[in-house]
This record gives C-alpha cells, sequence and structure tokens, in this order.
C-alpha cells in the first residue's frame, strides 16, 4: 500500500509518500511552506483588485493580508465559502471592508486567487518534474480545525469536542475521520470536498494536526520503550500535551504557546501527569483547557515536538525531541500514516 499523507502546519507543509514494501526511512519526503503564506505572497505582489475563490483554508496571515492590500485603494471580494476563512460569521468578514460575491455583478477585471489547504496537482507535478512516481492507494490529511458552533466561541467548542472523544482512555490513532467526518469541522470538511474535486475517489482521513503529532510522537523510538510519559507538541500558535500510559490517552492540556513559560509549562505538565491539572486553571490563563482521566503511575520521559519546541529546554524536566522515522519534520505524517494503517488493519 502507497500511502500519501500531508501535515499542514502554520509555518510548513509536511508531505511524506510511504509504501508498506520498503522502509519508513526511504519514504519520499517534502517540506514545503505552509499554503497560507504563499496565498499572503500572492496578494503582496498583486497591483490590482482582487477576487477569492475556493474553499475554507487555515487563515495565517492572509487576513493581515488582504487588510493591507485594501489600505492601498484595492477592492477585495470573497465567496461566501472561501470568505469564512476570516471569519465564520460573514457579517463579520464584511465589517472589515471586504465584499462577499454577488452571482449578478462582473468580477472580470479582478485578479483571481483560489484558496485552499490542500493542491494535489501542484503536487503530482512537482514529483512528476524529477521522474519521480505519483500515485498512491490511500491518502491522510491533517489541519488544525477548532470547529464551528455558531452559539459558542472557537477555543470553547474546540477543547469541548476534545472532551468528548477523551471520554475514555483511548489510543491517539483514534483521532483520525473517514467516513465519519462531523459537519462542525468546517476545515476538515473543505479538504475532503478539495480532495473530491481533484477527480481522487478514495475518501481522505482526516485528522487534527496536533492529534497527528501525538500520534506520530508516540512511535519515535524512544517513545516505544516507555509506557508512562508525555508527549507535548509546543506548536507555533498553540501547545498541546497528552500523557500516555498503556498506549493510551489519560489526560490532554492545550493552551496559546505564547503565553507560556518555561516555569509554567513544567508546573503545567507535572500536574497533568499527577492528575491534578484543572480544566478552569488554564482556561483562566488564557488556554483552551484541560481533561484528565487518569494520572500516570510514573512520569518516565517527556518526548516533545514542534517548531518551537525549545521551550521545553527551559524546565527541568526529562526531555526527548521526537524523531519518528529519523525525522523531526516528519511527526505529524507518521502519526497519520500509522494512523491510516490500523484503519486498514495493515
Amino acid at each position: 500500500m502507497r500511502v500519501l499523507a500531508i501535515d499542514v502546519g502554520t509555518g510548513t507543509q509536511d508531505i511524506m509518500i510511504y509504501n508498506t514494501e520498503k522502509e519508513l526511512e526511504n519514504s519520499i519526503k517534502l517540506v514545503l511552506p505552509s499554503p497560507h503564506l504563499s496565498i499572503s505572497q500572492q496578494i503582496n505582489e498583486i497591483e490590482n483588485d482582487i477576487y477569492f475563490e475556493g474553499e475554507i483554508m487555515g487563515g495565517g496571515k492572509i487576513k493581515q493580508s488582504i487588510l493591507k492590500h485594501m489600505e492601498k485603494g484595492y477592492s477585495v471580494v470573497m465567496e461566501p465559502l472561501c470568505a469564512r476563512t476570516i471569519r465564520d460569521n460573514l457579517d463579520q468578514v464584511k465589517s472589515y471592508g471586504i465584499e462577499i460575491a454577488d452571482e449578478s455583478k462582473d468580477y472580470s477585471s479582478y485578479t483571481k486567487i483560489k484558496m485552499g489547504d490542500i493542491n494535489i496537482t501542484q503536487l503530482s507535478n512537482l514529483l512528476l518534474g524529477y521522474d519521480l512516481e505519483f500515485d498512491f492507494d490511500k491518502i491522510a490529511i491533517a489541519v488544525q480545525d477548532h470547529g464551528y458552533n455558531e452559539n459558542m466561541g472557537d477555543r470553547d467548542f474546540r477543547f469541548e469536542k476534545i472532551r468528548e472523544k477523551i471520554s475514555k482512555p483511548i489510543s491517539p490513532l483514534e483521532f483520525g475521520f473517514l467516513e465519519d467526518l462531523p459537519e462542525y469541522f468546517t476545515r476538515m470538511n473543505a479538504v475532503k470536498r478539495t480532495v473530491e474535486s481533484e477527480g481522487i475517489d478514495e475518501t481522505p482521513l482526516l485528522m487534527d494536526t496536533k492529534f497527528a503529532s501525538i500520534a506520530g510522537m508516540c512511535f519515535d523510538e524512544v517513545a516505544e520503550k516507555l509506557n508512562s510519559y508525555i508527549v507535548i507538541d509546543i506548536g507555533n500558535g498553540h501547545t498541546t500535551a497528552a500523557t500516555i500510559e498503556d498506549g493510551k490517552i489519560q489526560g490532554v492540556f492545550e493552551h496559546h504557546t505564547s503565553s507560556l513559560t518555561g516555569e509554567s509549562l513544567e508546573r503545567y505538565l507535572k500536574r497533568l501527569a499527577e492528575g491534578t491539572i484543572t480544566n478552569e486553571e488554564v482556561y483562566n490563563d488564557h488556554g483552551h483547557g484541560a481533561h484528565v482521566l487518569n494520572p500516570i503511575s510514573k512520569l518516565e520521559k517527556v518526548i516533545v515536538s514542534g517548531p518551537k519546541r525549545e521551550l521545553i529546554e527551559k524546565t527541568n524536566l526529562d526531555w526527548h525531541h521526537a524523531a519518528p522515522g529519523g525525522d523531526v519534520m516528519m511527526t505529524g505524517t507518521i502519526g497519520l500514516v500509522k494512523t491510516i494503517l490500523g484503519w486498514y488493519k495493515c
């Protein structure tokens, strides 16, 4: 089986094509700029009104680039679907001065930009340019998705769904979705529609980037020798940690990376391991929350990944930088690969 795994982060999109008949280390791997960065660059280079079409995607720097473009005196029009990249509420999008596309108007003089987290055709052309074979049997994609509920804020809704998922100890591999993808995960559903629009019949496995990373860290060479430990992804925007015992998640907490110091991170991780951390203390510190089922019997080690991983070095904890498959950049993609192989019992 050949698996295409794509992990779309804030800084990079990490890509792996894994063949089950070969060693993991011999997979084709690419690290490319995150899609929002290339779209922001396009916006910055255009001296014209812009018309956005396409899908919901990770916003990143796009909103900031659009506002700067409008400050130059240019108009920006967005189709309703992709406009939700800026805000789920379209009235809020319009409050920034962005126009929502009207089918009765002519925008032919506008420069068009297509939005989306995934572009399989572009990836195919890149690999074919190197005379590399581009085909796959299964596809797995990770994006960070807070979910959307018009009656609840993003961080509240995101953590509510995490709490619901971990109602009992579960394997990190259980965070993947195939046919059972809920509608409220708007960004994941956008990726699913994009894959379908590119003529790919295979249903993609979708996963949140944080839990793809958590799954991948569990297959690190050091982590595989442990029984009771913490895995933590320290990302550009968010930090997510989970306690693992007997191969299952026993507790989790999520915070904004910019709000953490070495001292506060160490305190949170120790309390997570002890099972004494509370949702209120994390939430009141402007984090997303915490949810603990059980303490772990012993904190053997902290396995860490993510672009801001150096924060762990400011703690007194026993830590190890994850490098599953020998590559720190492929933690999320390996989590995706292991998850989809688990689905198909490979």
